[in-house]
């Protein structure tokens, strides 16, 4: 009966694994599926109906006590991240070049790439082409932090 106890065990364990760190479908859940099946099924061959039944309805019971207790907000709470990111997109440099400035690419747009334009490095994306790296370019106009180039 010992190994019936293990492997009913083992499969509230992967229960647990698939509630809260490995959610969707996969291995640990049908693991637990299996082991869980398979301990009620050795309770009924092994040991006879009456301790397949008890086995059976305390396997259900337990499942049901683990699965609210992995459910409940406390247990997640322990699981969630607690700092707050207050941080902001620097766009400082944004405001030292405007429309119609010329400068380089530093990296191959494809479409999005690097351009050095007054010496400061921006995040940028071509018009559609793709532009060659060390190309002239030109500023086009900004879309929140990224600005617009063509070549030149």
């Amino acid at each position: 009966m010992t190994g019936v106890i293990v492997l009913i065990l083992i499969g509230l364990f992967l229960f647990v694994v698939e509630f809260l760190l490995i959610p969707g479908i996969t291995v640990a859940g049908i693991g637990g599926v299996a082991c869980l099946i398979g301990g009620i099924f050795w309770a009924y061959s092994g040991y006879g109906n009456a301790a397949g039944n008890i086995t059976l309805i305390s396997t259900l019971i337990a499942t049901i006590i683990t699965i609210a207790l992995a459910l409940r907000s406390k247990t997640w709470s322990r699981f969630m991240l607690k700092t707050n990111v207050e941080g902001t997109v620097a766009s400082d440099h944004l405001t030292q070049i405007k429309p119609g400035d010329e400068g380089t690419t530093v990296s191959r747009l494809t479409p999005m790439g690097k351009v050095r334009i007054n010496d400061v490095v921006f995040e940028a994306r071509s018009t559609g082409n793709y532009v060659d790296q060390k190309t002239p370019i030109v500023v086009i106009r900004f879309e929140g932090s990224v600005v617009i180039v063509k070549p030149k």
